[in-house]
């Protein structure tokens, strides 16, 4: 931790004015003599805030950790957020107004990302957002969207089991009832460019 200025002391949690809400070590707490508060921040940037903007596969509550860092009043703070992990998320049982997700780290003076790649899925070569529906196909384990397999999403929420074109069986005997069939990718599955997608 920085060493603090001589006047001012470091602090390890401040109450919001007006909540029961208490923040706890954000990069850095500190008071000065009169007790005027301010936090050192990393800030997260929505999609929307970003280069480029808001993308299709980006999930409706995922932020970018970005490399600004700002100092502010603590009194600028207005409540708490958990940012969690992608896969962490993707876990979640309940999702909460106070869950976010962070899958990349983002460069604001040039817009750029890390990871650059992610693995895409379904036949339109997507990177997976959460707040879509996807099926998995009990042969190749790959993951499709309902709609574009030709599917509504009560459909695809009905499905006992699902099969994609590569890997239903010829004999239509042999395929389970309750399974749905679907014509094959119009290309091979390649990883998406984040700078593309």
């Amino acid at each position: 931790m920085a060493k603090t200025k001589p006047g001012k002391k470091d602090l390890d949690s401040y109450s919001i004015k007006g909540t029961n809400k208490v923040v706890r070590q954000i990069e850095k707490l500190e008071a000065d003599h009169r007790n005027n508060v301010k936090v050192r921040v990393r800030w997260y940037y929505r999609p929307e805030e970003s280069i480029g903007g808001r993308r299709q596969f980006h999930g409706a509550k995922e932020l970018f950790l970005s490399d600004h860092f700002d100092v502010q009043s603590a009194h600028t703070i207005e409540g708490k957020c958990i940012v969690h992990s992608f896969k962490n998320y993707t876990k979640l049982e309940n999702v909460g107004p106070e869950d976010y997700f962070c899958r990349f780290e983002y460069k604001a003076a040039t817009g750029g990302f890390t990871p650059d790649r992610v693995a895409v899925y379904c036949k339109c070569e997507m990177p997976y957002n959460p707040d879509d529906l996807m099926v998995q196909c009990e042969g190749c384990k790959d993951w499709f969207h309902p709609s574009c397999m030709g599917m509504t999403i009560d459909e695809a929420k009905k499905l006992e089991h699902f099969l994609c074109s590569d890997c239903s069986s010829e004999d239509e005997t042999k395929r389970p009832l309750n399974s749905f069939h679907v014509s094959p990718p119009d290309e091979a599955k390649l990883d998406c460019h984040y700078s593309r997608c």
